[in-house]
């Protein structure tokens, strides 16, 4: 198995899709990275040689802010935007949707599992 920056690339995927298995690259940053490095985007990561990984990984390097330093750099900015009491810095912080969508409905997988009512509670007599 390929190792480029820290992650562990599936064999059997050609080089264009295996690379947007790394975080802070997606389709068209991963062809321009194989084009920089000369190498063919329809070839098996299994496929591909030593040198050729080796300009892969010069390239994704020059290239800068992927995997850790990214997720680094994301979480700085959320952390910013909470800190300054930003509208979407108080909306992280509650984790509600922060892009204006409704939560009236929707919105289950930012809100968590429903808090469902307390069915047959019966009022506390004198």
């Amino acid at each position: 198995m390929a190792r480029i920056a820290g992650v562990d690339l599936p064999r059997q995927k050609q080089a264009r899709i295996a690379l947007t298995y790394i975080y802070g690259i997606g389709n068209s940053r991963a062809l321009r990275i194989l084009e920089k490095a000369n190498v063919d985007t329809f070839k098996k990561i299994q496929d591909l040689g030593e040198d050729e990984l080796n300009r892969i990984r010069q390239v994704i390097e020059d290239e800068g802010n992927i995997e850790g330093d990214l997720r680094k750099d994301v979480a700085m900015h959320i952390k910013r935007l909470m800190d300054i009491q930003s509208y979407r810095g108080t909306r992280h912080k509650r984790s509600l949707p922060v892009n204006g969508q409704r939560t009236r409905t929707n919105a289950r997988t930012r809100k968590g599992p429903r808090k469902g009512t307390v069915a047959g509670k019966k009022k506390a007599t004198k």
